[in-house]
C-alpha cells in the first residue's frame, strides 16, 4: 500500500438523504462526494454494494456480482426520460433519518417497474445499444442471476431450496421453458442492473475526478439464497438436495459463550483451486470495477476459518479447518498485479494470519475503540500502529464513539481520558484528533462520529437478527463549521491531498508576516 497520509468517512450510499425514504445514486451522493473534497478526505468508503436478502444486510446478498437496485436514483430517470413527474406523485412521506426497509421497498418497485414500462413503450430507445452491449459483457453472471430473480419473484421470494426440484436442481428443460414464459420479467431484471451500473459508473467517475477514491467491501462468504450458490453448487459444500453440509461461524470467545453461527455456506477449496480460483478471480474484478481499493472481510477466513456441521443452533460445536492461504492470495496477485487490498484482521488473530498479510504486504486495521480495556502494549493504541495499516475510531459494526464511551466500564473510560489528555466532552473529536495525529498511513471514522452522534446512529448489531441498517444522516447535518473543522484536522495532521498541500505553502510563502489560514 501507498505510505501517503490521506484521511476518509465510512458512510454507506443508503444514509444518505433524499426524498425516496433510502439514501442512493442522486443528487445527495454528488453533493457527498463535493464534501469530501471541501475537506480534505481522500477516501469515501462504502459497505458491499449487492442487492440485499435476509435482515437487509449488505453481507446477505442474492449475488456477489450485482448491484442494489434501491439504490437507482429516481430524479437521474427522470432526467432521462425514463420516469415522468406523474410517476412521483404518489411518493410516500418517509422517515428523515431512518430507512423503514418495507415500504421503502415497495416503493422503489413500483418506480423501477413504471421505468422500465417507460422503456418498453420506446422511450429513449437511445439506451438500447447501451442496454444490449452491457448484457453482452456482463453475461457470464447477469443471465443466471436475472433467471434467480425472475424465479423467485414467481415463488413470492422464497429461497431457492424451497423451489420445485427442476428449478432447484437447474434441470436444462425447466430453465428453457421458464425463460421462454417469464422472458419480460428475465429482462426486467437485467434492466434494473443496467440502470444500477450505469449510474454507479457515472457517480465513480464524479469521484475520480474530484480525487476521492472508493474503498468497496467484499465479505469472504456470500449468502447460501444466492444466484451465486443456486449456480455454482459445486464450488461449495452442498449434499444432493443442495443444502449445507457445513456452515461458517466464529467460536466461542469473551464477547458470546456460544460464538457466532452466521449460517453460510462454505467453500470447497479444493474444486476452487482446481478451477485456478476463476469464481473468486472474477469476483475481485467486478468488485474492482467499481471501486479503487477494496476491504476484504473476515481476512483470517482464507488462514483458516471455523466451520459448523449444518443443522446446530450454536457455533460451540465446529472446528477451525485449513483455509487456501497464500496459493489463493498468489492467485488474485499473478491476475491482478498489485492487491488493491485491506486486510480486515480482526479478532483473535494467530500468527500465520500475520504472517500471511505481511507476506504480501497487506494493511491491516486498527480500532481505536478497542483500545482501551488493557494496557499501554495494546496494539491498538495510536503509539503503537505500523505505517502499514488503516485505522478508524469505529467501523458499522461497532457502536459510534459517543455512544461507546457512555456505556465502556470507568476503567476504560479513565485510561481513555488519560491517554487522550481530555475530559471527555467532546470524546469522538477527540478521538478523531488522536487517530488523524497518528503514523496510519489512512485513517477514517463513520459519519457519524463526526456528527458526534449516540448509540441511536449505530448502523449494525452483529447477531441481531433485525433492526439493522437503517440509520440515515439528516439532511441537514453537513454545514459549514463541520467542512472548516474537517478541513482543519487533515491539514493539522498533513493528510490533506498534494495539490492542496501545495497551495497552502505557496499561500504561506507570500504572506509577509508568516501567519497564514489554511482556507
Amino acid at each position: 500500500m501507498e505510505q501517503t497520509r490521506a484521511s476518509g468517512i465510512l458512510l454507506h450510499p443508503t444514509s444518505l438523504p433524499g426524498p425516496d425514504g433510502i439514501g442512493d445514486l442522486g443528487p445527495e451522493a454528488y453533493k457527498w462526494i463535493d464534501f469530501l473534497k471541501k475537506t480534505g478526505c481522500q477516501f469515501w468508503q462504502v459497505l458491499p454494494l449487492g442487492p440485499t436478502g435476509y435482515g437487509d444486510s449488505p453481507y446477505q446478498c442474492f449475488s456477489a456480482f450485482a448491484g442494489n437496485p434501491y439504490l437507482i436514483n429516481a430524479t437521474i430517470l427522470l432526467d432521462q426520460g425514463l420516469l415522468t413527474k406523474s410517476d412521483l406523485n404518489d411518493r410516500p412521506e418517509f422517515p428523515l433519518i431512518k430507512v423503514d426497509y418495507g415500504p421503502v421497498i415497495n416503493w422503489k418497485k413500483k418506480l423501477l417497474r413504471r421505468s422500465y414500462d417507460h422503456y418498453r413503450s420506446g422511450n429513449q430507445k437511445s439506451f438500447d445499444d447501451q442496454f444490449t452491449s452491457f448484457k453482452r459483457a456482463e453475461k457470464e453472471w447477469l443471465e443466471p442471476f436475472a433467471i434467480f430473480m425472475a424465479i423467485k419473484e414467481q415463488h413470492g421470494g422464497v429461497a431457492w431450496s424451497e423451489w420445485p426440484e427442476p428449478l432447484r436442481k437447474r434441470d436444462p428443460q425447466t430453465l428453457k421453458s421458464f425463460q421462454k414464459e417469464f422472458d419480460e420479467e428475465i429482462e426486467f431484471q437485467s434492466y434494473l442492473q443496467f440502470l444500477f451500473h450505469r449510474q454507479w459508473e457515472m457517480l465513480r467517475k464524479y469521484a475520480r475526478d474530484k480525487g476521492v477514491r472508493i474503498i468497496g467491501d467484499i465479505p469472504i462468504f456470500v449468502a447460501y439464497d444466492s444466484s451465486d450458490v443456486w449456480v455454482h453448487k459445486n464450488l461449495f459444500y452442498l449434499d444432493d438436495e443442495g443444502l449445507p453440509e457445513v456452515v461458517a461461524g466464529v467460536p466461542p470467545d469473551y464477547f458470546s459463550e456460544t460464538g457466532q453461527l452466521w449460517g453460510n455456506p462454505l467453500y470447497n477449496w479444493e474444486i476452487h483451486k482446481q478451477t485456478g480460483y476463476k469464481w473468486w478471480l472474477n469476483r475481485f474484478k467486478k468488485v474492482l470495477d467499481q471501486v479503487d481499493i477494496v476491504r476484504l472481510d473476515h481476512f483470517r477466513g482464507f488462514e483458516a476459518y471455523w466451520e459448523v456441521p449444518y443443522g446446530n443452533e450454536t457455533a460451540v460445536e465446529g472446528h477451525w479447518v485449513k483455509g487456501p492461504g497464500h496459493d489463493f492470495l498468489r492467485a488474485v496477485k499473478t491476475e491482478l498485479g498489485e492487491l488493491p487490498i485491506i486486510a480486515e484482521d480482526l479478532g483473535v488473530i494467530t500468527e500465520g494470519v500475520v504472517e500471511m498479510r505481511d507476506t504480501f504486504n497487506l494493511p491491516g486495521m486498527k480500532i481505536l475503540q478497542f483500545a482501551f480495556a488493557a494496557d499501554p502494549e495494546d496494539d491498538f493504541l495510536p503509539h503503537n500502529y505500523p505505517v502499514n495499516c488503516v485505522a478508524y475510531t469505529g467501523t458499522h459494526d461497532n457502536n459510534t464513539t459517543c455512544g461507546w464511551y457512555e456505556t465502556a466500564p470507568e476503567r476504560e473510560k479513565d485510561f481513555c481520558r488519560r491517554y487522550l489528555a481530555r475530559p471527555g466532552h467532546d470524546i469522538a473529536w477527540s478521538m478523531i484528533r488522536v487517530l488523524w495525529r497518528s503514523v496510519a498511513a489512512w485513517v477514517l471514522a463513520p459519519l457519524q462520529d463526526f456528527l458526534s452522534l449516540g448509540e441511536e446512529a449505530r448502523m449494525n448489531y452483529p447477531g441481531n437478527p433485525s433492526g439493522n441498517w437503517d440509520w440515515r444522516m439528516h439532511p441537514d447535518a453537513i454545514d459549514g463549521g463541520l467542512i472548516q473543522r474537517l478541513y482543519d484536522t487533515n491539514f493539522l495532521y498533513g493528510r490533506l491531498p498534494k495539490e492542496q498541500r501545495e497551495a497552502i505553502h505557496q499561500a504561506v510563502m507570500e504572506e509577509m508576516d508568516g501567519r497564514v489560514m489554511p482556507h
